[in-house]
C-alpha cells in the first residue's frame, strides 16, 4: 500500500513539520535578541535552541521513516508526539529558573494555546496511525518469501 487518503494528509503534515519548526525559529529571532541583553540571556537562548533542534531533529527522524515506509514508523511518530509537551515543559522550566521569574511570567498570554493545539492535533493523527489498516499495510515489512504457504 502507499500514501493515499488520510495517511497522505496526515504525510504533508509530516513533511511540513520541519519547515514549520524552522519558521517559529524565525519568528522567535527577535525575543532572541532582546533576550540576550538581559543576565543569563545569552544561556535562556542558547537552551531553548538546543531543545527545539532537539525536537527538529526528531521530526527530521520521523519524516525520514515514513518516506521509507519504515515499520518503526508508528512507534518514532508516538516519540514525536510525546515529545510536544516534554520540550514544552522543559523550555518552560529552563527559562523560569535561569531567568529567576515565576513559570506564570513565562506562560503569560496564550503561551499554552499553540502546544495544547498541537498535542491534541497530533493526537488525533496519533490514534489514526495506531488504528489505520492503510497505515498497518503501509509500515509493515513482510518478506513473501518466509511466509508460510496457505492452503486457504
Amino acid at each position: 500500500m502507499g500514501f493515499g487518503g488520510w495517511l497522505m494528509l496526515l504525510a504533508i503534515g509530516q513533511a511540513l513539520s520541519p519547515l514549520r519548526t524552522l519558521a517559529d525559529f524565525a519568528n522567535s529571532a527577535d525575543g532572541y535578541q532582546q533576550l540576550m541583553t538581559l543576565s543569563n540571556g545569552p544561556l535562556v537562548v542558547y537552551g531553548e535552541v538546543a531543545l527545539n533542534l532537539a525536537f527538529l531533529a526528531i521530526q527530521l527522524v520521523v519524516l525520514v521513516s515514513m518516506l521509507r515506509r519504515s515499520h518503526r514508523f508508528p512507534q518514532l511518530f508516538l516519540l514525536q508526539w510525546l515529545a510536544i509537551p516534554v520540550v514544552f515543559v522543559l523550555d518552560t522550566i529552563w527559562i523560569a529558573s535561569i531567568l529567576g521569574v515565576p513559570v506564570s511570567q513565562v506562560l503569560a498570554g496564550d503561551a499554552l494555546v499553540a502546544p495544547i493545539a498541537s498535542f491534541v492535533g497530533t493526537g488525533i493523527w496519533v490514534a489514526y496511525v495506531y488504528r489505520s489498516v492503510r497505515v498497518r499495510n503501509t509500515f509493515t515489512r513482510t518478506n513473501v518469501s518466509a511466509q508460510p504457504a496457505s492452503a486457504s
